[in-house]
């Protein structure tokens, strides 16, 4: 299979179909391609010629180009559509991605689109998963499922599962619950098509089955599926009562989103937004890190010029010179750090107590830090420089290494532990308090060692 490429030509002629009201050509040459690359196609597109695509194919398409664009784009395509015309392309979705794209809405329309979807139990699986956070289990999971009753015979679940199959569009897993409709357990399909057609299921299914509460947070339920390979998994209340299943697709989804949000806030970037996005927005993500680090280097300059009785002292001035190697070499081990620590904390990889975390990387910045160290002297040795300036030097680098792998690994760790998303500490708020730190360091050890 060839993979799609968007080009200049393609989009030239859909927008003359477009323009010339080709219908029957344009439905014959959208047939042909995946509704993501529809997507990609509109997204492209000016808004009136994307909300005319929209409305020309048929929902059972339509529906799923809705939930891979853009979301500026989607966004102003709704805006352009009836409720009506929303309530259609929902009824072809599974109720996870209808209540998604329903939670973009302003609310006083939200109401007026669920009143047009005609399957009244699709609108109320609708109503209940927008209350749920959205980035909860709840928030996640599709009501579409297939469940059976572990009082049914063989036969009597066949016959129910053809049934309740018709409104799910891939079935992951078989669960199975009692007459309280709680989750007791999973059934293979394999068990079921080698049991008699009179045997109950309460002797065939597995009672073994992995599941996550409606409140869990998403990361949660990610890791877990990851660390045991789940396609799918169902969610419960607190009572344990099957409410539904969330898919790999979703949590792909997630993890892509949680990526991109603490790659922004490593960058200094306050909130999610894209290189498209208006000047105003930019600014309003970016100035404050940046506004942080004015502050950070005003302090530097006070804490530089509280030692600039140095400049008198010929033989020590050229010590001036290696402040941005100090405030570099702080800066960039303090990243490291917070980023080694807020991965593992992503993943669920750190374990065990902060002592035993903090001593590990004091051994490390120490090893670092000497071997950064012995360069220095060397470096000293070439250039002629006083042996007791470049000892100054090395010796500072060294506590400046071992205070900024601390701050580092300590800051993520205690905001992780405040509720505080950890992956801030990676970007300009690590790197300036380092800055600072590293500068002080530096100019008191040298004031101790050099007595100037």
């Amino acid at each position: 299979m060839t993979p799609f490429q968007l080009n200049d030509e393609l989009l030239d002629r859909i927008g003359l179909l477009i323009d010339g009201q080709k219908n029957k050509k344009l439905k014959s040459l959208l047939a042909e391609l995946h509704y993501a690359d529809m997507a990609e196609i509109i997204d492209e597109l000016s808004l009136e010629r994307g909300v005319y695509l929209i409305k020309l194919v048929d929902s059972e398409k339509t529906s799923d180009v809705l939930t891979e664009l853009d979301e500026d784009v989607r966004e102003k395509i709704l805006k352009e559509l009836s409720a009506k015309e929303i309530a259609g392309e929902l009824e072809e979705l599974d109720t996870d991605d209808a209540a998604d794209i329903i939670g973009e809405l302003p609310e006083e329309r939200q109401e007026r689109v669920i009143a047009q979807i005609s399957d009244e139990s699709h609108a109320e699986d609708i109503r209940e998963l927008l209350l749920y956070d959205e980035n909860s289990a709840g928030g996640l999971m599709a009501k579409e499922l297939v469940k059976v009753n572990e009082n049914w015979t063989v036969l009597k679940c066949v016959r129910e599962m053809r049934l309740q199959a018709e409104e799910v569009t891939r079935v992951h897993s078989i669960y199975v619950v009692d007459e309280k409709d709680k989750l007791v357990g999973r059934l293979s399909l394999k068990d079921l098509l080698n049991h008699p057609t009179k045997e109950p299921i309460k002797n065939v299914y597995i009672p073994k089955v992995d599941s996550v509460n409606v409140d869990e947070n998403g990361e949660e339920v990610a890791k877990i599926m990851s660390k045991y390979d789940l396609e799918a998994i169902p969610v419960v209340d607190n009572n344990g009562v099957l409410m539904g299943r969330i898919t790999i697709d979703d949590i792909v989804d997630l993890i892509k989103d949680e990526a991109d949000k603490d790659y922004q806030m490593a960058a200094g970037i306050s909130q999610d937004v894209e290189a498209d996005d208006s000047i105003y927005d930019l600014t309003r993500a970016r100035l404050p890190w940046l506004t942080l680090g004015l502050i950070g280097g005003l302090g530097s300059v006070f804490i530089l010029e509280g030692f600039e009785n140095i400049m008198t002292h010929p033989e020590f001035r050229s010590l001036f010179f290696f402040t941005p190697l100090i405030a570099a070499m702080a800066g960039n081990v303090g990243v490291q750090s917070s980023a080694i620590v807020v991965q593992g904390l992503a993943n669920g990889v750190i374990k065990g107590s902060l002592f035993n975390l903090l001593v590990k990387e004091i051994g490390l910045s120490l090893i670092n830090g000497l071997a950064l160290s012995m360069l220095i002297l060397v470096f000293g040795y070439f250039v002629n420089q006083p042996l007791n300036v470049s000892i100054t030097i090395a010796l500072s680098m060294q506590c400046v290494i071992v205070v900024a792998a601390l701050v580092g690994t300590f800051v993520p760790i205690v905001l992780n532990k405040r509720g505080i998303d950890p992956a801030i500490a990676t970007g300009p708020f690590i790197t300036t308090s380092n800055d600072i730190f590293g500068i002080f360091l530096f100019f008191y050890i040298a004031k101790l060692i050099l007595g100037f």
